[in-house]
C-alpha cells in the first residue's frame, strides 16, 4: 500500500473526518490515479484510507478513517447498502430518488439517482472511476434495477484528468423515463437532461410552492430558468391561472410543454418564452408587468468561493429585478446552487437587492435540497443548494418603502450584497 505523508499541522481536517486532502498539504508520496493510499500525519500516524489523484487540487479523497478497514468490493457493498437504507427511511414522495450523494454517503465522487427502474450515475473522481465496474455491479444487484446509464460528463472529471463518458453501463434501451412526484408525472431524459437527467434536489421546494400558491391564491406566476417545468407543474397544481416560463433552452421548453400536457393542464395556462432571463426581467419591468409569484432557480454562478464576488453581483441583479416585478403581498422563491455562496451570504445578497428595489418582505421559509441529498456534519460543503421563500410587504406595511423599519434592519446586513 502506497503512503501519502502530510506536512506538519495539515492533519487537522482529517482528524475532524473531513474527506479531502489538498495538494498543498502533502509532504511526499504519490500513486496511480484512483489507487487506494494510506494517509499519514507528518510523524507517521494513520489518518485515513483514500483514493489518490495526481492532477486534482484534491489529491486524496478519503474512503475511510478506520485503520482496520480494507477498501475492497465488500467495503463498497457496505457503503451502498447504508446509503440505500437511509433512503428507505426517508421514503421520498417520488419514484425519482438520489440514492448516493458522494461524500455525504462516504463515497466521494459518486452520484447515483434512481428514476423508476433506471439508474443514472456520475463517476466524478479518480477513485470511483477505478472502481466503476464493481460499483455498477453492486448498484444493479442491490437496487434491482436492470439498467444503469452513465452520465460522467461533468467538467469536474477534467480536474481529475478524466475524459467525459456517457452511455449504458448496464442494460440498454430508450433513455426517456417518467417519474411520479407528489402525484404529478414528469418526464426526463437520462442521456440529455441536466446533471443525471433532472433536478431531484428541488423536489420538496416544488411541493411547498404548490401549497403556497394554493394557500395565498397566487394567480400569475413567473418561472425563471424554468428548465423542463418542475415548478411550472407545481404552480399549476396549486391553482395558478397563468405561468410564464422563461429559459434559453428550446428543447427544455418543449419538454416543459409536454410535462404540462402530461398532467392534464390546459396549455393556455402555461406560456414558454425562449429568452435570456436577465433581459426578460428588464423588459418586463419597462412594460410595467407584475406577478403574484416569481421563481428564480438559476444555474451555478459561483463554482468555487473564488467566484463569489462576481456571482454576488449576478444574484443581486436578478433578485432586484424580480422584487421590483413582484406584486405587493406576492411570493418570491429564490435559489443559489453555487457552492461558493453560503446561506448567510446569499441572505445578505438578497437583502441588498431588496433595499435597492425599494421593497421589503418576510422570510416565509429557508429552503434547501431534499433530504435524500444529505449534508453531513463533517462535510458542510455538501450544502450547495440554498433558497429563500419571501412574502413581499403589502402596501402600507412598515417595510413596504425604503424608509421602513424592516428595510433599515436589512440595510445593516448589506455586506457583500452591495456588490454591483
Amino acid at each position: 500500500m502506497k503512503t501519502i505523508r502530510l506536512l506538519e499541522g495539515k492533519e487537522r481536517s482529517l482528524l475532524r473526518r473531513h474527506p479531502w486532502v489538498f495538494e498543498g498539504s502533502v509532504a511526499k508520496g504519490r500513486a496511480d490515479p484512483g489507487e487506494t493510499v494510506r494517509v499519514e500525519s507528518h510523524d507517521g500516524r494513520f489518518l485515513a484510507w483514500g483514493a489518490y489523484s495526481g492532477t486534482s487540487r484534491i489529491r486524496v479523497r478519503a474512503w475511510s478513517f478506520d485503520e482496520a478497514e480494507r477498501i475492497d468490493h465488500a467495503f463498497f457493498k457496505r457503503r451502498i447498502d447504508a446509503a440505500l437504507a437511509l433512503r428507505r427511511r426517508l421514503a421520498p414522495a417520488s419514484s425519482g430518488v438520489r440514492l448516493v450523494h458522494g461524500e455525504a454517503d462516504g463515497l466521494p465522487g459518486l452520484v447515483v439517482d434512481r428514476y423508476g427502474d433506471t439508474l443514472s450515475a456520475q463517476f466524478l473522481a479518480a477513485g470511483t472511476e477505478r472502481w466503476k465496474q464493481a460499483l455498477a455491479d453492486i448498484l444493479v444487484e442491490r437496487t434491482g434495477c436492470a439498467r444503469l446509464y452513465e452520465r460522467s460528463d461533468s467538467g469536474v472529471r477534467g480536474l481529475e484528468g478524466l475524459e467525459p463518458v456517457t452511455g449504458w453501463l448496464r442494460g440498454e434501451g430508450g433513455t426517456e423515463v417518467t417519474i411520479d412526484e407528489h402525484g404529478w408525472s414528469l418526464t426526463l431524459d437520462v442521456a440529455t437532461g441536466h446533471k443525471t437527467g433532472f433536478y431531484l434536489d428541488q423536489r420538496d421546494s416544488r411541493a411547498a410552492f404548490a401549497r403556497w400558491v394554493r394557500h395565498y391564491g397566487l394567480q400569475d406566476v413567473l418561472n425563471c430558468y424554468s428548465y423542463t417545468g418542475g415548478f411550472a407543474v407545481a404552480a399549476l397544481a396549486g391553482g395558478a391561472a397563468r405561468v410564464t416560463n422563461v429559459d434559453s433552452s428550446a428543447p427544455a421548453l418543449e419538454r416543459l410543454a409536454a410535462n404540462v400536457a402530461l398532467n392534464g393542464f390546459d396549455a393556455a395556462r402555461s406560456t414558454a418564452v425562449d429568452a435570456d432571463v436577465n433581459a426578460f426581467l428588464r423588459a418586463a419591468l419597462k412594460q410595467g408587468r407584475r406577478f403574484d409569484a416569481i421563481v428564480l432557480d438559476p444555474p451555478k454562478f459561483a463554482p468555487t468561493a473564488a467566484h463569489a464576488e462576481r456571482a454576488a453581483r449576478a444574484y443581486k441583479d436578478i433578485n432586484r429585478l424580480a422584487l421590483q416585478l413582484l406584486a405587493p403581498g406576492g411570493l418570491l422563491l429564490t435559489f443559489s446552487c453555487s457552492g461558493g455562496i453560503g446561506a448567510e451570504l446569499f441572505h445578505k445578497i438578497v437583502a441588498g437587492a431588496a433595499i435597492d428595489a425599494g421593497v421589503d418582505g418576510a422570510i416565509l421559509a429557508r429552503l434547501e435540497g431534499a433530504p435524500d441529498h444529505p449534508t453531513t456534519l463533517t462535510f458542510p460543503e455538501g450544502e450547495y443548494l440554498k433558497g429563500l421563500a419571501i412574502l413581499a410587504s403589502s402596501p402600507g406595511s412598515p417595510g413596504a418603502r425604503p424608509g421602513g423599519l424592516a428595510a433599515k434592519a436589512l440595510e445593516e446586513q448589506r455586506g457583500i450584497g452591495d456588490a454591483g
